[in-house]
Parts: C-alpha cells; structure tokens; sequence
C-alpha cells in the first residue's frame, strides 16, 4: 500500500490536485506526535506475588555494602528478572536477615553498630541471594562538611537551579551559583553579604536561610521541605556549628552509581526503587539517595519521584536519571504492554552480507525486548530510489532504474551500492556535509577564494580516501598560510580561543560544552575545569599577514594561556574526560590531535559513526547528532559501539561503514508501520519518510525537468551540493532550510515544512519554470507520446515508478481536449513534483 497516491478518487482529477497542493499541512502530520502528559507520578502499587520459574533471577544492588562512618544509612533494593526478560522491585517482599550484630535493619535500611564484617542474606520465595558487609570508621564520626553535606541540599531543593537562586542575577537578592560550581563564593553569600541574616548564629531555626526553605516565612520559591526533614535538620547543625567553611582538603565526589542497572517493567503503574551510592576521593562511600535529584527524559513512559521511585506509565522507554554534585548518571528503562502482541519470528530478518548482519543483531535484539515487530523489506523501487538518494543526493536515471528493475541477480542491491559509493557524486555530497561541519563561509574576515582553496582541499582527501582519523589530524594541526595550506582556515573561520575549542568538541566528539564556560554543565559531566582546561590547548595559535592581504598565517607562538574565571589561574591542557597531557617543546595541538583520533579518546569513533548512521535514517542513535551528554543517552547503546568499533577496524574508512549500513535489513526496511511500531520513532523498525534537503532536493527538481541553475563560481550545470560558500544561496535554497554555516550546530539545517515552501513550489518559479524551460514535453510532443506515455515517463523520472490504473485513469481526464496535450502535461509534471512522494526520501 502506498501512501504517496498523487490521486486519490479515480472520478475526480482535481481531488488529487487538491491533496498535493496540501503539502504542508500532510508534512506537519507526518512530525506530528502524541503530546505527552503532565509528569504527575502515581502512587505504584507493589507487583503481585507471582510464580518465580526456575529461569528468574534474584538481584540485590548493591551487590556489596560497605560503611566507612557511623553517619551512614544504607537502603537496598531487591530485583527479580523474570524468564521473560521483565523485572520487579520485589524490595518489598524480601525476607533480609544478617549475620551478626554489626549492622542494624530497619525497614530495609541499614545502619552500622561496629567495626566489621558481616553478611546479609535476602530470600524471596524459593531463592536467595547473600550480599556481603564491610564496616569500618564507626569510632570516627564524619565532620559536618559545608561541601559535602549543605551543598547538596541547596541542589536537591531546587535552591541553586537558573529558575532560582542561581539566575544570572539570582533571584529575590540572593544568589548561589548555578548547579553549585562555586562553593567557596557560595558560602561567603551565605554567610557574610548580610551578617545576621541568612545564617542566625544565636537561633539557628531562625535563620532566614532555614525559615524560607521550611515555609515558616514567605518565600517566593515556596516551601521546599518539612522542619523535620534531614535537610532542613542539616542546615540547623550547620549554623549550630558557625557555619563553618570546609578545610581545602575537603574529599570530593568522584562519581556516583544508580542501582538497579536497568529495568523492564510491564504493565501499567510498576514501581522500581533506585538506590544512589557515591564514591568519594578520600576512599569512602555514602548512600545519596535522598539528596540525589531525579528526572526522567520520558515521563510519558516512566514518571520517578523525587525519592527515586519509578512508576511504568505507558509502553516506551525513557533513561532516568540522578544528578549529585557535578555528576549526572542513569539507567535505561522499558515499560512493555500487559499483553504479550503476536510477534512473527520471520519478520526479524537478518542481512545477506557478513557485516551488515551484526547492525541488524543489535537492532533486533532491542525490538524483541520492546516486543516490537520491524516493517517488512522495501521493494527495489523503493530501494533504488532510497538509496541513490541518501548516498548521491540524485536520482538514477530511467534507463539505470529499467536495468536494476530487469536484474534477477541476489546481490543487485549490493552492486547499486558499490556503484553508488564508488561515484562522484557520492564525493560531491560528502564533502557538502562537512562543508556545513566546518561552517565554510567566505566574510569580512575570510576571503572567497580561502572558502574555495579549502573546499577543494577537503574534496581532494576524500576523493584519495584519506581516512577520517588521518583528515581531521591534518586539520587540527595545520600551519602555514590560508592560500598555501587551506586547512588552516579551520582557524581563521573562528578566530575566539573559547569558540574553537568548542567547535573541536562538537563537530569531531559530539559534544556541546558550552554551557560550561560560565557554570557546571546541569545535564553532563562536565565543569569549568574542563572546559577551560581544555580550551588551553588551542590559547597558542597564532596569526600574521601573508603578502597578499587576503591571505593568514597560522603558526605555534609557544605562548598565551587560557584564565580561568573563578580562580584567576592559568589553565592547564588537559584532556576531556582524561589526564593531563605531557607537552614537551610541542605544538599543544599536535598534542590533543592525536589524543583525539587515538582509541583513549571514546567519543571520535562513536561521533562520526552516528553522523553516519543520522544521514541514512533521518535520527541519530544519539540525536541530536552533536548534543552527546549524560542525560540524551544512545537509543541503542550495543548498536552505537558496533558501529564504533567497525569504524575503527576499517581504519576509519566511513565508505565501508556506509556500504555495511546501507546492506542492512534494518535500512532496507519499509516505511510503513504495523500496529506492534506505529509509534516507534528511535529504535529502527521501520525506515523513516524524510524530507529531501535543501540541496539535494533543488538538484533533483534540475535533474528531473531538464532545466540547470547557476551558481557563482561554478559552470552552468554544477550542483547546489558544490556551492563552496554558505554566503551563495537562492531563494529555493533558503526557503527550503540550507544551513547559513554560522555555528558548526547540526541545527542549522531546517527539515521542518512550512507555509513558504508550499507557497514557493505552487505558485514560485523553481517547479513552473523550469517544467518549461526543461523543453521534456515539447520533445514528447514532438516524438508524438501518447500522453499514457507522457505520465508513465514522468512518474519514472520523478518517483523511479510506473503509475498505477487508477492515477493514470485519473489523469487522463485532463487531456480529453487534444489541443491541451501541453497544458495538461505541465499539471501532471506540476501536480508530482508538488507530492510528498517526490519532495520526502521514504
């Protein structure tokens, strides 16, 4: 069945006209989505008792519990992996005994008595499981510690988020900062901007600092906790102690995990408890849980209160996360329908080819879980037409579409492939992507003439295959002039210390750090030490004049630093999410150049191989492609490190990872959904209906009508993909959404439909014109094609298929007056290039 009909009721032609001239309004339905719920989490009720098969298992996180204060409080959870891959919070129904009197238990909370080891055992029905207890530190009690202990409560209340006290400004005359980045000036506006005031010495319950927070005075905020809450009672103990600041030696927190690991519930209102332990760098442990903030990036799916208990909502998935400190760690979660759907073990196909076959592993491992069935493999009309699409950005022609259409051979689809790739074409449209990667774009400041040297360089190394660890070293490290070595002007495209150093992490790892520069990333791992840090591999680039004044040096000055703007101090290189490097007598780009490509680096591989992956289904297994952080995890995590590590056994070669994508069942997939997928949008069981690209499309609409435009500096015939400079456009282009290159952001390219476009390809002159001005139905009128003729060559042209019955018998009618044979072949050429058959790749 198709969904693309240019006609829909076979008596009446201008029905079909209508709906195409609805373009918007159909591109608008096929975004659309189901609005989701406000997050209110449920009341979940435990799980029922249930037969546990000899195939369940028994959990209990942390599989190991160790004390290292009498402070602490330990809570556990208990799970259940049923034999159907489902799991339970069975915390509930365990029976926990321990094994001395080290350790006390009180509704599933541990506190330590002595110094120790001892054992707890958990049973639940027929199984058991022992988990294994170290106490130590329980004669030496921890020290109240202004970072370690009040800190997190201003971020577990809200205190120090941007919608509160840590606006820009603050709010209501207080200011913290943002997400706790700066303890130290966080503690002198506590305690010393109004002396007396927020902290009372003398009556500590009365400090406006605790006083707002409980709700015994008007706060804006309103009120955050209970007087009786442990927070509100370590504030108190605080002031009671002179709220003291902490030695510089305070441990810090070094990471923390979320338990259980992941869950799968099923069914409507599961609960699962998630328990949150820190590791801390003077070697000690605490349980976090009830100062850990929660969230989840689905709620439709699974809402998780702020203590952190889950509740399944609706069949999806979400990753739920906890955020202590500067960390930010989580769990994935599925919620799978009550009733078991009727799944047809055929379906999971797998591909032909070696290679391919491990994509479609990994992808049909993850939709059995989610008990989703993949739509059925695309027929060769649509595969030739996909394909040559998505790898070329053109149309095959008609006599190439007739002899792959006429092949019986079992590997014709790999054949197109290889043919396809091995294109110029193919080279053209891969060097228009990194073109928008790079932002190249003459200005006041970079000349055409630099933008064209370097687009042909680029066009130069992967015309000769050079792999992609061994390109992006020749950028990163390039030196000499912007004329003579066109690399360089990666550098004088951006000249700002701080703005290249984030353009390097986000076009080559995905990553957007710029949030960092003024605060702790709130969603990522990163702090203004890092980003700072690394900034400073890139504070020595130097610049002069060439003789010709539009031409730039680039060169090493072995001097200038990056200062940090809390401390004041120089920033030292170091490397992002690693160690610091060793810099003997070298260009510090050198330095982070090969720790970039090099296996340490994690994020190089996975980056390019979801770019990769983004151009032939629309989404990236991350998406967006270069917005990687903690709280956007991987829809497929196992599918994102396969690729990864293809990449890097191919030698960084995209074009074998390309052919290994492109061969799989999973791009081979329909694009029509069955009831188990109909609202899969992240998982790959279907392919994806995407809107043709700015460039591509106009080169198409020229390809199929007959009629070239002209661009500067390019001959007539040249193509939108080989504009060099993001300044070169035309209303087409622009109105159609090409990236303008300002930023290296995967956002600048607009794929939504609007109003603009329609209007411009109803009445503009990119369809009208060039339909007469291509001179096609003046020569099929001249070779006397009988207009049946005339509709089936321009359905083939444009749709790289035959019309059927019922749209040729609705066509037909507009050429009942024979003197109309022009006119009404113009509407039928109108009527397709205005479909979302033509303008969508599906």
């Amino acid at each position: 069945m198709r969904y693309f009909r240019i006609t829909q009721n076979p008596d009446s032609f201008m029905t079909g006209v209508l709906s195409v001239m609805m373009t918007v309004h159909m591109a608008s339905l096929l975004y659309a989505s189901e609005p989701s719920d406000v997050m209110v989490p449920p009341t979940p009720a435990l799980p029922e008792e249930s037969v546990i098969s000899e195939n369940s298992q028994l959990l209990v996180f942390p599989p190991t519990i160790r004390f290292t204060s009498p402070q602490d409080i330990r809570s556990f959870v208990v799970q259940r992996i049923l034999s159907d891959e489902t799991t339970q919070d069975v915390t509930a129904e365990a029976l926990v005994t321990i094994s001395n009197s080290l350790v006390e238990i009180h509704e599933h909370r541990l506190t330590p008595l002595a110094d120790g080891k001892s054992e707890m055992t958990v049973r639940v029905g027929g199984q058991s499981i022992v988990v294994p207890i170290e106490v130590t530190g329980t004669q030496q009690p921890r020290p109240l510690s202004f970072r370690q202990d009040v800190m997190p409560v201003f971020m577990k209340a809200g205190c120090n988020t941007g919608s509160c006290h840590g606006a820009a400004r603050g709010k209501d005359g207080f200011m913290l900062s943002l997400f706790g980045y700066d303890p130290s000036g966080d503690h002198f506006r506590i305690t010393r901007e109004q002396l007396g005031r927020r902290v009372n010495l003398g009556q500590p319950e009365a400090s406006l600092l605790v006083e707002k927070a409980v709700g015994a005075v008007p706060h804006t905020g309103g009120k955050r906790f209970d007087s009786t809450d442990p927070m509100a009672q370590t504030l108190i103990r605080w002031i009671e102690l002179g709220s003291p600041e902490d030695a510089k030696e305070v441990a810090r927190c070094t990471s923390i995990q979320v338990y259980p690991e992941y869950a799968v519930l099923k069914g409507h209102n599961q609960p699962q408890q998630l328990c949150v332990i820190a590791d801390y760098s003077d070697g000690t442990q605490r349980d976090i849980t009830s100062l850990a903030v929660f969230m989840s990036n689905n709620d439709h799916a699974v809402a998780v209160s702020e203590q952190g208990l889950m509740a399944s909502r609706h069949t999806g998935e979400a990753f739920v996360m906890a955020r202590f400190d500067e960390h930010t760690v989580g769990i994935p979660v599925m919620v799978i329908p009550e009733e078991e759907p009727a799944l047809n073990p055929a379906a999971y196909t797998l591909s032909t080819d070696s290679n391919s076959r491990l994509i479609d592993e990994q992808v049909n491992k993850k939709l059995r879980q989610l008990r989703m069935q993949p739509s059925p493999r695309c027929s060769d009309e649509e595969f030739i037409r996909r394909v040559s699409i998505d790898l070329t950005g053109l149309l095959p022609t008609a006599e190439r579409y007739q002899q792959f259409m006429e092949q019986s051979s079992p590997d014709k689809r790999a054949q197109l492939v290889d043919e396809l790739i091995d294109s110029q074409d193919f080279t053209d449209l891969w060097v228009s992507l990194w073109a928008e990667w790079l932002m190249m774009k003459s200005s006041n400041q970079v000349s055409y003439k630099s933008v064209l040297l370097y687009y042909n360089w680029l066009k130069d190394q992967i015309n000769n295959d050079v792999p992609l660890d061994e390109l992006v070293t020749n950028i990163l490290t390039s030196q000499g002039g912007t004329f003579s070595h066109p690399p360089t002007n990666f550098y004088e495209l951006e000249r700002d210390t701080l703005k290249t150093a984030e353009n390097v992490a986000q076009v080559f790892m995905g990553m957007r750090i710029q949030c960092a520069q003024c605060h702790n990333h709130p969603f990522d791992r990163w702090t203004q030490d890092d980003y700072y840090n690394f900034a400073a591999f890139f504070s020595q680039i130097g610049r002069k004049n060439a003789e010709d004044y539009r031409e730039q040096i680039i060169f090493d000055r072995r001097s200038g630093e990056v200062k940090h703007p809390v401390t004041s101090q120089n920033a030292k290189p170091v490397f992002l999410g690693g160690d610091g490097a060793e810099i003997k007598n070298q260009d510090r780009r050198e330095v982070v150049a090969a720790w970039l490509v090099s296996p340490e680096n994690p994020w190089f591989a996975r980056n390019f191989s979801n770019r990769i992956w983004h151009r032939f289904f629309g989404i990236g297994i991350v998406d967006p492609v270069d917005d990687v952080r903690a709280s956007n995890p991987a829809s497929n995590e196992a599918l994102l490190q396969l690729l990864s590590d293809r990449f890097i056994d191919s030698g960084y070669n995209f074009k074998s990872l390309i052919r290994e994508i492109c061969l799989s069942e999973t791009y081979q997939r329909s694009t029509v959904r069955n009831d188990s997928n109909r609202l899969d949008e992240r998982n790959f069981s279907h392919q994806t209906v995407r809107r043709i690209k700015a460039e591509e499309l106009l080169d198409i609409v020229c390809q199929v009508t007959g009629d070239n435009d002209k661009f500067r500096g390019l001959p007539l015939g040249s193509r939108a993909i080989e504009i060099a400079d993001g300044t070169t456009s035309n209303y087409f282009l622009t109105t159609f959404g090409r990236a303008s290159r300002e930023t290296v952001c995967s956002c600048e390219v607009k794929m939504e439909p609007n109003l603009s476009q329609a209007l411009h390809l109803i009445n503009g002159d990119t369809v009208n014109g060039k339909v007469r001005r291509g001179g096609l139905i003046k020569q099929w009128k001249n070779d006397k094609l009988n207009p049946e003729d005339v509709i089936d060559q321009i359905y083939v042209r444009c749709l790289l298929r035959h019309p059927d019955t019922q749209e040729i018998n609705s066509l037909m009618m507009l050429y009942r007056d024979d003197s109309s044979f022009e006119s009404a072949s113009e509407d039928v050429f109108w009527a397709v290039l205005n479909s979302r058959e033509f303008l969508f790749n599906h």
